[in-house]
Order: C-alpha cells, then sequence, then structure tokens
C-alpha cells in the first residue's frame, strides 16, 4: 500500500521530478512495456527514486518483476513475449548483471525473441563534480572497457544514452530494431549520471509507434509462387519441414490445410513451438532424416536445422524451396543446406497465398494423387500411434522409470489450453511422442543452446497466462543451470505457481551420448567414464519446499499418477510443484 504523501518528510518529497529517469520511465510508458524484469543495482538509484515518487504520487509505470538472479528475469521475458507476441523490457545491473544475462541473450537471439536489455554504467565522475558519482568500491570495479561486448555477439544493436535529451527517441529506437523483422534482443546501456541529469519537459520529444515503429515483412512475390505451386502439384513426395513457423497461431492450421490439399506431409524438425497439431492428417513427426531420399519436392519454412546431415541422405535432385524471415542465415557462420529458390518474408502470410493458388490450379489428377499419398500418411501415422502406444506401456522399474511412461501420465493432466515447457534434452522424444498437444501457442521449447532457459520462461508464460496451468520439464543437469532457488522466489512473491517435473538419470546424458558418438570404441565407453555424473541424491524437490510450494520425490512407477494427481492439486491452489521422477539411469 503506498504511503500517503502528507505523511512523509518534505524532504523525501523534494527529489527531482524532471530527471532522465523520469524521461525513460515514461518512455517506457509510452512504448507499451507492462512489466518491467529487473535485477537492480547501485547503477539505477535515481530511477529507483523516481519510481518511489510516482508510486507516492499515484503515477503509473510498469510493474517491476524483481528477479533475484537475472537468468530468471531474462528467461521470463522470453516466456511472456512467447505468449503475447510484445517486446519486453529487462533491466539489469552494469557488467556483472549483464554477463548473469548474457546466455538468455544467446537464446533470445537463436529464438528471434524482441527483448530490449538494459544495462546502467559505473559512475564516470569520481569526485562529486555530478550528481550521481561514485559513490562505492564497485564503482571502480564494474567499470569494463567493452561493457557491450559481453553480448554483442547476441545483439541486433547496442547503444549508451550519451544523453538524457534523446532518451525517448533511444527507447523508441530500440524497440524498434528489437522488433524489426527478423526480431531479436538489443543492448542499451545508461550512465548513471545521465539518468541523474534534469530536463524541462518541453526539452524532451516523444516518438510514437505509427511514425517511428517497426518494419515487418508484407510482401509476396505471386510470380515467384505461381512456380512453387506448379512444383507442389507435380510432386511425387513433397514435404514440408518447420521448426517454428508455429509462432504465429495462425500457421498450424494453415499446415494442416496445405498439407492436406495436396498430400504433403508436415515434419516440426527440433521444434520450438506447435507448428502444427499432432492430431493433423499431414502431420508426419518431427523427424525428417528417412523420408528425405524419396522427397522429390520439399519446403523448409522457418527452420535452423530442418534434418542433422550426418544422418541425412537427401535426394539430390529434390527442388527445395526455402521460406524463412532471413533464408541466408545471416548470423550463422556456415549453415549448409540446399535452397533452389529462397523466398524472405512472413511465412503466414507467403504460405497463405501459396494455398489460394494450389486451389487455383488443383486438378483432378493433381488431388487423386493427393488424396493417394494422404492415404499413405494416415498409414504412416497408424503406425505410429502403435509404436507410441507400445513404448508407454512399460512403466519401467524401481528406480529406472520409463520416461515415454512418466510423460503418458503427464499427459493425461494436461488440459488443452495448459502450457508445456520442455527443456528435457535427452528425454525430448518421449515428450514429443507421449504429449500431444493440439492448440497453437501452448508449447514452448529452446531455440538456442543455453541450458537453463525453461524455470524463467515458464513463469513468464505463467505471467502471461494466470488461467493456465504452466508444466515444466527439465532434465537434471539442465535444472542447475535454471537458477531454481531464484525461480521458486518470484513463483511465491508474485503468485506465479508452476508444476515442475525433473527427469533424474544421474546426470547430463548428452555428454555421455556425444562422447559415445565421437568415440564409440573408446576408453570412455570401455569404463563408463565420461565426467557426467551427477549425485543422484541431491534433493531437488527441498529447493520448492523452500519457498512454500509442493515436493515429490518418485522412485517407484506405481507411485507417479498419484504424485502427479497432489503435485497438480497443489499448483492449481496456488503452490508451485517440483515432481523428481528417477527415470532410466545414465
Amino acid at each position: 500500500m503506498s504511503a500517503d504523501p502528507k505523511d512523509l518528510p518534505v524532504e523525501r518529497l523534494e527529489s527531482p521530478s524532471n530527471m532522465t529517469a523520469a524521461y525513460w520511465l515514461e518512455a517506457m510508458n509510452e512504448v507499451g512495456v507492462e512489466y518491467l524484469f529487473c535485477n537492480m543495482g547501485t547503477d539505477h538509484a535515481p530511477i529507483i527514486e523516481t519510481m518511489a515518487q510516482w508510486q507516492v504520487e499515484g503515477k503509473p509505470f510498469p510493474k517491476v518483476i524483481l528477479a533475484p538472479h537475472e537468468n530468471t528475469a531474462m528467461h521470463m521475458a522470453i516466456g511472456y513475449y512467447r505468449m503475447t507476441g510484445k517486446a519486453q523490457a529487462v533491466l539489469v545491473h552494469v557488467d556483472a548483471g549483464t554477463a548473469n544475462a548474457a546466455m538468455a541473450m544467446h537464446n533470445a537471439f537463436r529464438s528471434r525473441v524482441p527483448i530490449v536489455l538494459m544495462a546502467g554504467t559505473a559512475p564516470v565522475t569520481l569526485r562529486g563534480e555530478l550528481l550521481g558519482t561514485r559513490d562505492t568500491y564497485v564503482h571502480f570495479i564494474q567499470d569494463p572497457y567493452d561493457l557491450k561486448g559481453i553480448v554483442r555477439n547476441y545483439t541486433k544493436w547496442e547503444y549508451q544514452l550519451p544523453t538524457g535529451i534523446v532518451v525517448k527517441e533511444a527507447i523508441r529506437r530500440a524497440f524498434t530494431m528489437a522488433e524489426s523483422d527478423p526480431p531479436g534482443p538489443v543492448f542499451m546501456t545508461l550512465p548513471r549520471e545521465i539518468l541523474a541529469e534534469t530536463w524541462e519537459p518541453e526539452q524532451i520529444a516523444s516518438f510514437s509507434n505509427e511514425q517511428y515503429g517497426p518494419m515487418k515483412y508484407t510482401g509476396v512475390d505471386d510470380a515467384q509462387l505461381m512456380g512453387v505451386a506448379d512444383r507442389l502439384l507435380a510432386a511425387k513426395f513433397p514435404l514440408l519441414i518447420t521448426s517454428y513457423s508455429g509462432r504465429n497461431e495462425k500457421t498450424p492450421a494453415l499446415l494442416d490445410e496445405l498439407g492436406q490439399l495436396t498430400g504433403m506431409g508436415v515434419i516440426s524438425s527440433y521444434p520450438q513451438v506447435l507448428n502444427i497439431s499432432v492430431q493433423s492428417p499431414a502431420f508426419l513427426g518431427n523427424l525428417s532424416e528417412a523420408h528425405l531420399p524419396n522427397v522429390d519436392f520439399g519446403l523448409m519454412v522457418d527452420t535452423d536445422l530442418p534434418w542433422m546431415p550426418k544422418n541425412a541422405e537427401p535426394n539430390p535432385d529434390t527442388h527445395w524451396v526455402q521460406i524463412d524471415i532471413d533464408p541466408i542465415k545471416n548470423d550463422i557462420p556456415m549453415w549448409g543446406f540446399p535452397s533452389n529458390q529462397k523466398i524472405q518474408g512472413d511465412s503466414y502470410l507467403i504460405l497463405s497465398r501459396l494455398l489460394e493458388i494450389c486451389k487455383e490450379k488443383m486438378t483432378d489428377s493433381a488431388a487423386a494423387a493427393a488424396k493417394k499419398r494422404m492415404e499413405w500418411i494416415d498409414g504412416q501415422r497408424q503406425e505410429a500411434v502403435v509404436f507410441i502406444e507400445n513404448l508407454a506401456a512399460d512403466k519401467g522399474t524401481p528406480g529406472l522409470i520409463n520416461p515415454a511412461y512418466l510423460c503418458a501420465e503427464l499427459n493425461k493432466v494436461l488440459d488443452e489450453d495448459d502450457i508445456l515447457v520442455s527443456e528435457a534434452v535427452m528425454n525430448e522424444p518421449s515428450v514429443a511422442m507421449q504429449i500431444g498437444r493440439t492448440k497453437p501457442g501452448t508449447v514452448m521449447g529452446l531455440g538456442g543452446g543455453g541450458l537453463g532457459y525453461s524455470p524463467g520462461s515458464a513463469l513468464g508464460a505463467k505471467l502471461a497466462k494466470p488461467d493456465a496451468m504452466v508444466m515444466h520439464l527439465s532434465g537434471d543437469g539442465s535444472f542447475y543451470f535454471g537458477n531454481p532457488s531464484s525461480t521458486y522466489e518470484v513463483a511465491r512473491e508474485h503468485g506465479l505457481p508452476i508444476f515442475t517435473i525433473v527427469f533424474e538419470n544421474g546426470g547430463w546424458s548428452a555428454v555421455k551420448q556425444c562422447t559415445k558418438l565421437v568415440h564409440p570404441d573408446g576408453v570412455s565407453s570401455d569404463t563408463n567414464e565420461f565426467q557426467a555424473r551427477l549425485n543422484p541424491s541431491y534433493q531437488f524437490e527441498k529447493l520448492v519446499e523452500a519457498a512454500g510450494g509442493h515436493g515429490e520425490d518418485v522412485i517407484n512407477p506405481d507411485d507417479l499418477p498419484a504424485a502427479i494427481a497432489r503435485c497438480v492439486e497443489a499448483v492449481k491452489g496456488g503452490r508451485s510443484a517440483i515432481l523428481v521422477a528417477h527415470v532410466t539411469r545414465l
């Protein structure tokens, strides 16, 4: 509850109302920021003072979500964006906070998430020359030569605020750069003395989204798509491969219709989102490698890894059309996948027009061929259903719970609108096969390579979708990277209960498996020494209990259904829950 101004000492109300920090906060309002995901430091004193003054005066500003660790703050912003499509703002402390946020910047960059990361800087003055000058030990040691260099590999744009008079224009520019296609994170630094500068209101101009907003792809080249449609309708084995076209929640239904119309299977390769319902007759699974030798026409749509080249033998005569917001993968030094035609733009707009053209060009013979291919795809799907059910039928044994059975049981408690945030790493195949999602916008996977993204992202999803249950899956190794003590305290503080399932297999299985792939007959395999074990007696569930949540540790597969039910009850009652399942060992 805010204090009444009349009850405060007079000097508490004399803070300058026209500091750069105040105009910075106005800029946050003007660009539509709802939440500021923060980890505050000494560099933010003018901002903190302005927020306190505005709270006393009853002036609105974005709600501050304080996170004990920057990894939580950044990934909450990513999760919130993934649910809302709105660019997010994160504020961290000088070089130290930027370093803690760097891994999440990598994830945001690879996942094309528009985040404006802002950090203060150590004051530049030493002897009291300006308001905001250095006044503590850390100001002398948190002043690197190149603060922005910490995250430069993962930013579209970087800028240091040179003067408060351009603060609103700089913030507008930051969000415009972040949201313009292809979207991604940007970085901005805010020197403390500049935040403390004072300006008259008439000196600080505002910049509207209408006139200074982001650039989005809108055009579609009909002439090019006519040729694409001809090749698609004439193909004997067309295939569409995508990883994140479902970021637009209208796309899954579009892929379903296009696939069924043309008899084209749809592969969701290394999916970051739900690209097509698992119940779609056109859905052909998550692995494209087995189909590639037969494909004569292929569409690669919004994908960074359509197949694993080492494990694939594509038909050299396949005509590949690549539709992507960034078809040359400008920020990936080596990519290496074929594309006879590259079409840059918004995949939903392009595919929508392609569908219309295909309908116009469809002949009886093409329709008959498409129908025959759909019958073949249906046969593949029916075989997959039996295979998947058989996998889950084996519960496993005490201490060696079958991950497929675990995921099948988890699937039973998920409603259509619930959110699945998965970082199960080596158990992702079980997740993909057993947890069948059908509604767009209800799946969140990792586009980057920074483990530890999922708990914060789950919190961000819950913040955006408070009525949905958020199920968060994590390997035991990746769980450590997610700063769980920070996660569950934020969950408690802001009423964001999430349901976490830890796949406890005794360590980093990915490390072991990759070592075996490189050295299949090596000494590491002979001795089972992979430098990947973790202590299996670590009680992960105690972390949520420390924050008032509910914990379960399950060794016997027969105990799973009841334990899952207790966790769901706790989450729906407002408390986070962790279920540790001891699955097949490392």
